[in-house]
């Protein structure tokens, strides 16, 4: 089935090349859409481009968004960067992600303390510090600035373990690097958006840290209590269906208590927004373990609705910054590569000159060069300014997917050739 969309993508080009000579939009129009989503399809049934079968599928929410803008951005009258829909799908991103980490992957710094160090220190210093220059470089305007420091200043993806994987890095070290990371954010990333974006845009602290821990941390919860259910034994399961139960009490007790109308923007109000969501972790979490128990398969298919999830954020960012997007979206695409590039570039000598072995360094390089962009998008649209703030992570999140898988297969390439010259040299 593959192959046959593979075979229609240059059909459907052919028709875009047509519509462009005639000048019959829709015929171009249409025929570019479905050439990139043919492309997404097929990529799968050629081993040179099955790695980028994600990516194409980001090409294509590009070119979508930026072709039909209204048609993507309105649902009849739902408007689709609806503030809950968007926290519902950032959260259904992060839960995906969850279920490929588990508790083991945050005690990994016992037994590589020193490389986790340099990998934070390397993540929370170089990002934030090249996207600021980079955006005071280039000049953008202070919101499109704001959104390049935002990505800069968000935890590691989990593109970054993928990669170490392919490359054949120190994987125990990228996933806990990964995952340091991320409990840091909420501290880290308002602080580093204060620092240097500070000027830009509005940065409220305690806000921006509040919607961190719901939009990263309890979704990363609720995967963490699946884990737990699946793998800690049965006092273990007794605690956590002891506490799903107080807390799908309380959240009925919340609920018809009308507690959900507090609408001021006091520290109570907020405290109490994450004891509601945190409640709301347990019961996810658990019935997710139910549902794994009767579907065992569901926790590879999660990775898919995660990537879903990031193809809508792409997909209605660039329609709501469309215009934006078409002025200065060359000078977004070229600081996108510097920025990733000096993350590999400085990753990995600053861990190379820490005293990291190649392999540790090579990971470095990915836990500091490949940023979490549907977190950045969560965070733009939580701010309100989607189609400023968010069109950073648009933009940047399809090129770290490309520079890391190439980078990657360099790196397994390069890695093989010298193992094979030592078997030679020892034999």
């Amino acid at each position: 089935m593959r192959k046959y969309f593979l075979l229609l993508a240059p059909i459907f080009f052919i028709l875009v090349m047509f519509g462009w000579l005639q000048q019959i939009d829709i015929l171009w129009k249409i025929g570019l859409i479905f050439g990139f989503s043919s492309i997404a399809i097929g990529a799968g049934h050629l081993k040179i481009l099955s790695g980028y079968q994600y990516t194409f599928w980001i090409i294509t929410a590009v070119c979508a968004g930026l072709i039909y803008p209204d048609f993507f951005l309105h649902v009849g009258s739902f408007d689709m960067r609806n503030k809950w829909l968007i926290l519902i799908i950032i959260q259904m991103v992060m839960f995906g992600m969850g279920t490929q980490m588990s508790i083991e992957d945050f005690t990994g710094i016992r037994k590589s303390g020193k490389g986790v160090l340099i990998g934070l220190l390397g993540h929370f210093t170089i990002m934030p510090v090249m996207g600021f220059l980079i955006a005071k470089t280039f000049g953008f305007e202070p919101e499109i600035a704001a959104g390049i420091i935002l990505i800069g200043s968000c935890s590691s993806g989990l593109a970054s373990n993928v990669m170490t994987y392919i490359a054949k890095g120190n994987l125990v070290l990228s996933v806990t690097v990964t995952a340091m990371s991320t409990l840091a954010a909420p501290i880290m990333t308002p602080f580093l958006m204060k620092i240097f974006a500070g000027t830009m845009v509005e940065v409220q602290f305690f806000n921006m840290m509040m919607e961190i821990i719901k939009i990263v941390l309890v979704p990363l919860m609720a995967a963490m209590i699946h884990d737990i259910l699946k793998n800690y034994g049965e006092t273990a399961r007794k605690r956590i269906y002891f506490l799903t139960t107080l807390s799908a009490i309380w959240l009925v007790v919340v609920l018809f208590g009308n507690f959900f109308t507090i609408a001021d923007d006091s520290t109570a109000a907020h405290v109490l927004e994450i004891v509601n969501f945190s409640c709301g972790a347990f019961v996810v979490g658990t019935l997710y373990h139910l549902l794994y128990k009767a579907y065992s398969k569901i926790d590879l298919i999660m990775p898919y609705f995660s990537m879903f999830g990031i193809i809508y954020f792409t997909l209605v960012t660039t329609a709501a910054g469309r215009d934006n997007l078409i002025q200065i979206g060359f000078l977004l695409f070229l600081a996108s590569i510097l920025h990733n590039g000096a993350g590999y570039f400085f990753g990995y000598w600053f861990s190379r000159i820490s005293g990291l072995d190649k392999k540790s360094s090579q990971t470095i390089a990915f836990e500091v060069g490949l940023q979490n962009g549907g977190m950045a998008s969560g965070l733009a649209g939580a701010m309100g300014k989607l189609a400023t703030v968010g069109l950073a992570s648009a933009v940047f999140s399809p090129w770290m997917n490309v520079s890391g898988s190439l980078l990657a297969n360099y790196w397994r390439k390069k890695g093989n050739e010298e193992e094979t010259e030592i078997t030679a040299v020892i034999n």
